[in-house]
């Protein structure tokens, strides 16, 4: 009989490198924001993938940037501390992109780690086999790095190879969640990262990173089967406001829209999602705010 193993992996890269959206496709779950602007990722996102023989519990961390605000330097320490007491830890690379400066300052910080270090160069689909290439010598002159592999998180290309890896360095242990249990994360803190999700692929470049979406209200009805989310969208400035709402709330009703698409399906039952916008000046730099959106 072989023993039961489990253990914890960080996910850690520079912004959009994919961490995110290579954790939803390992678990085949999204419970992870994407989004191709930076600091779209802000919590440490907690995914399971459970298997007959093992569990392994991934940390999806914020990209790293150099922080510009308590938000920034909250962003920061959550992506560093889960390099800590895990039993591996991913480093995930852009094949296009190559390996930048940044990744040369996040992979100096990883040559000091105890757990083993496995880079996954992603996006393979987009980039030239010469990019490829490139990247991976780049990689090969770190020394402490276990394990190299390629693919890409939006086809599943490579994934499973990347699996088989990350469960060698899992232990034997005890399975921490539940079979059919793909994330940690309350639904309240899910449903707010989804909302904000289409905020920041509708706004693009218009509303730049003070958006921050607060659940204030989740509740089933009692006579059908439906859910009331009441939510607020919050901004740092007037002109901000202006723009999320729209010409008469049609950017607004756009964001509801989407947003209640994945929540439905999240949730599994019709949504009632209504939408507020509040201005909060320089909220990135408020703890109490910060606290209250759910950042601890």
């Amino acid at each position: 009989m072989s023993v039961f193993r489990s253990g914890f992996v960080s996910i850690i890269g520079c912004p959009n490198v994919g961490k995110s959206t290579l954790l939803n496709k390992m678990i085949g779950q999204k419970i992870a924001i994407v989004s191709d602007r930076a600091q779209t990722t802000r919590n440490k996102i907690t995914g399971v993938l459970s298997k007959p023989d093992y569990q392994m519990i991934f940390l999806d961390t914020p990209g790293v940037t150099m922080p510009k605000n308590k938000l920034g330097e909250y962003m920061q320490k959550v992506a560093y501390d889960a390099i800590n007491e895990v039993e591996a830890i991913l480093f995930v690379a852009d094949a296009e992109q190559g390996v930048r400066e940044r990744d040369a300052m996040i992979l100096e910080k990883l040559s000091h780690a105890k757990a083993p270090v496995i880079a996954f160069i992603n996006k393979t689909d987009a980039a030239s086999l010469g990019q490829a290439n490139e990247a991976q010598e780049a990689l090969e002159q770190h020394g402490f790095i276990k394990a190299i592999l390629r693919g890409s998180a939006g086809t599943g290309k490579g994934l499973e190879e990347l699996e088989h890896t990350l469960s060698t360095y899992l232990v034997p242990g005890p399975q921490y969640f539940p079979d059919d249990m793909v994330t940690d994360q309350p639904e309240r803190i899910i449903v707010g990262e989804l909302i904000r999700e289409k905020a920041l692929l509708l706004l693009r470049e218009e509303v730049p990173h003070g958006v921050g979406v607060g659940v204030d209200k989740m509740e089933r009805r009692e006579d059908r089967d439906m859910m009331d989310v009441y939510a607020t969208i919050y901004c740092e400035r007037e002109s901000h406001k202006g723009i999320i709402i729209g010409k008469g709330g049609s950017m607004l009703k756009r964001i509801g829209q989407d947003s209640r698409r994945d929540i439905e399906w999240m949730l599994g039952c019709p949504v009632n999602l209504q939408l507020w916008v509040k201005i909060k000046e320089d909220w990135r730099n408020r703890p109490g705010m910060l606290h209250e959106l759910g950042y601890e």
